[in-house]
């Protein structure tokens, strides 16, 4: 048989993911803040986007929906009428008359608190008058991390300076004694010593058991500990309490404001009676720009028309991804509500057994679609703030007759340790034992394991004396 090239045609199906799609995907998965920035960078980007104010909010569902023919029409998706504004205005704001009344913002006349680098360098600048130390002190400043410590050696500062050893000896001796105390150190134990120096406390135990006992006493361990050093149980015990006044991390309060991380809910539940309500936190609200979109209509040049057409296909397509977000969030939020009344009146001891497929099934979505929707999410709750995830949690089979949620069970155990005598805490097989006379029958390896999961260390390093 002869090789030779031939033209076949060949129907197939397949499952391709177009830019709008993964966009649509993109967006249900981010958290508030991310969307916010993302929705930012899309106005800037796109003529045809305007932020809706809130005085013209309405609900796109209200608004007459222009039925045409035409060939404009048609090239775009047809519900993408249903996002113009029919406003009288072209886009611009007019400007703000003058008035006499003071608009200022009296927040910009108060004081920027200094966060730890600008609060030491002004004591450098009081301290020390020679420009060669001053220029060792602000390098040495400049390498201290937000707790206050100095992660470079002496050695490293006086080569990359070119300066002597024994001037940035002397240069960090100052900047140590610095408020707040135990500012400059290179390790913890010198954080602490500096701080009792400062306090001008001379105690050779007291130096020995920081110097080299710190880890038995994070662990408990005090009786070891006066057994090494041949003293007794209440000197250690009274060194074990002065330690635990001193800052471990001395320039933590200090740090720039501009640092802090902030949550903010992409739902809110609250209670309403005898029912809760939804809010889903949609920050920023976008529109198409009327003038942009007149322009698209009456434009003779094909090239601009094209381009404003690529633009606004886009925009009616984000507005949508949007409002997809918004639905999908408040249907799951719906269903977490019917199903997690109790958790939401009376807190997460109250947490039923719940996972994705149940939800998923509940509203008609895939999993994969619960998955991404729920990630990184956060619910303002009259419980408080949670992960949307804390809502789901594996069943746990107890002996009794309905399942039990591991979340409720690590609640349960992180109010019996608050609660438990600081002398004799109770061991694993104790709360054991709590909970098989509460009809909750569970090992004491599954208590050890969801005690670990909550971060609550064993019963021996819980002494308290």
């Amino acid at each position: 048989m002869a090789a030779g090239n031939t033209i076949k045609m060949e129907q197939t199906q397949k499952m391709m993911i177009t830019p709008g799609l993964r966009q649509a995907i993109m967006i249900l998965q981010f958290p508030t803040l991310d969307l916010n920035s993302y929705l930012g960078q899309q106005l800037q980007e796109n003529p045809m986007l305007e932020l809706e104010e809130e005085s013209d909010q309405q609900d796109s569902g209200s608004l007459a929906v222009e039925t045409g023919s035409g060939e404009n029409e048609n090239m775009f998706d047809p519900g993408w009428q249903d996002y113009f504004q029919d406003s009288s205005d072209l886009g611009f704001l007019e400007p703000e008359k003058e008035t006499d009344q003071d608009n200022s913002d009296y927040e910009n006349y108060v004081r920027q608190e200094f966060g730890l680098t600008e609060f030491l360098c002004d004591q450098l600048n009081l301290v020390i008058n020679n420009t060669r130390q001053r220029l060792i002190g602000r390098y040495l400043i400049g390498n201290l991390d937000e707790n206050g410590y100095l992660h470079v050696s002496v050695d490293e500062v006086a080569v990359s300076l070119k300066a002597t050893r024994e001037d940035v000896e002397e240069t960090l001796k100052i900047i140590q004694n610095f408020d707040p105390p135990g500012i400059g150190a290179r390790n913890l134990q010198e954080c602490l010593l500096i701080q009792v120096n400062q306090l001008n406390i001379k105690d050779k135990l007291l130096e020995n058991v920081i110097l080299r006992h710190l880890p038995e006493l994070a662990k408990g361990k005090l009786s070891s500990v006066a057994h090494q050093l041949c003293v007794s149980f209440e000197d250690i015990q009274d060194i074990a309490r002065f330690i635990k006044t001193l800052d471990p991390k001395p320039g933590c309060n200090y740090s720039s404001g501009d640092c802090v991380k902030y949550v903010i809910p992409d739902l809110v539940i609250e209670k309403a009676g005898q029912n809760f309500t939804i809010t889903v936190n949609d920050c920023i609200n976008l529109k198409i720009n009327s003038y942009y979109r007149s322009i698209w209509e009456k434009e003779a040049d094909s090239k601009v028309r094209q381009f404003l057409g690529v633009k606004l296909n886009a925009a009616v397509w984000l507005i949508k991804s949007v409002e997809q977000r918004r639905n999908t969030l408040s249907k799951i939020a719906n269903c977490l509500i019917a199903l997690q009344q109790d958790f939401l009146k009376y807190g997460c001891e109250h947490l039923k057994p719940l996972n994705l497929k149940q939800v998923a099934k509940i509203v008609g979505l895939h999993e994969s679609t619960v998955s991404r929707a729920t990630s990184n999410k956060y619910v303002q709750t009259p419980q408080g703030m949670f992960p949307m995830r804390s809502f789901f949690s594996a069943g746990l089979n107890c002996g009794s007759d309905k399942e039990t949620s591991a979340a409720a069970i690590k609640e349960s155990l992180r109010k019996l340790v608050a609660r438990e005598n600081p002398v004799k805490p109770l061991n694993d097989q104790e709360v054991a034992g709590i909970f098989a006379e509460r009809g909750i029958k569970i090992s004491r390896r599954t208590i050890a394991k969801y005690r670990g999961e909550i971060g609550i260390p064993p019963a021996r390093q819980r002494i308290r004396y």
